[in-house]
């Protein structure tokens, strides 16, 4: 199920968006104000955020902006009440991927998120570089210090899960759903020897590790810079 957060700050807006993206099968979840907006986007794993424009504490073009100075790549939709060109050139600017001006329909931001999560999903990685790390995802291929890396087809599933969502916490739940085969049991304690496999072939030194970090109580964040 596609995770979206909400970030508004009218009840009956957000109300009405929430009801709406549930009944088509969407898991909503939403914040009021920029700041939470944030954390909650640091702190968990999304699909989508829409994002409102006017919001107390920080407003959604500085929120946008921070997000993409984090190196987030979650895709936002701004939702806005200005219709001057300037405002939605701005926000596409800052790395926005949508605008939606209100009032709007909820059948066209259906189209709208349906849209957008398609171009992300159809977005190859290519080759990624972390430091010393090289990463072709096309090629399914793993250089350290320029040597090959031989990693198991799911070390590299779970490699390509936190590349595609570094600097965000990934729960264990979340990376079970998205690196193993749908209807797999397996314990916490699974995933974290395969990550304490991964990180001894990744890291230049596995016992401080640099890339993939564990947050205590929550689960794990990849912190590589592209180089």
């Amino acid at each position: 199920m596609r995770r979206i957060l909400i970030v508004e700050d009218e009840p009956d807006i957000a109300m009405g968006l929430e009801e709406d993206l549930r009944r088509n099968g969407y898991e909503v979840h939403t914040v009021g104000d920029g700041e939470n907006a944030l954390r909650r986007a640091h702190s968990e794993a999304w699909d989508l955020i829409l994002l409102d424009v006017m919001l107390p504490r920080m407003d959604g073009f500085e929120v946008c902006r921070e997000l993409r100075r984090s190196r987030i790549k979650t895709p936002v939709i701004l939702l806005t009440a200005k219709t001057q060109e300037a405002e939605k050139v701005l926000g596409l600017e800052l790395g926005a991927d949508d605008y939606v001006t209100k009032p709007f329909s909820p059948r066209e931001l259906r189209a709208r998120i349906a849209a957008v999560l398609r171009r992300f999903d159809g977005a190859s990685l290519g080759v990624c570089g972390f430091g010393t790390l090289e990463v072709d995802f096309e090629g399914a291929v793993v250089r350290r210090n320029g040597v090959p890396v031989a990693l198991t087809a799911l070390e590299f599933r779970l490699l390509k899960t936190f590349v595609e969502r570094r600097g965000r916490v990934l729960t264990r739940e979340q990376l079970i759903d998205a690196a193993w085969e749908q209807g797999t049991n397996i314990s916490d304690r699974v995933v974290d020897t395969h990550i304490l496999n991964l990180r001894k072939k990744i890291e230049t030194d596995p016992s401080r590790p640099q890339l993939i970090q564990g947050v205590r109580g929550l689960g794990y964040r990849f912190d590589g810079h592209e180089t």
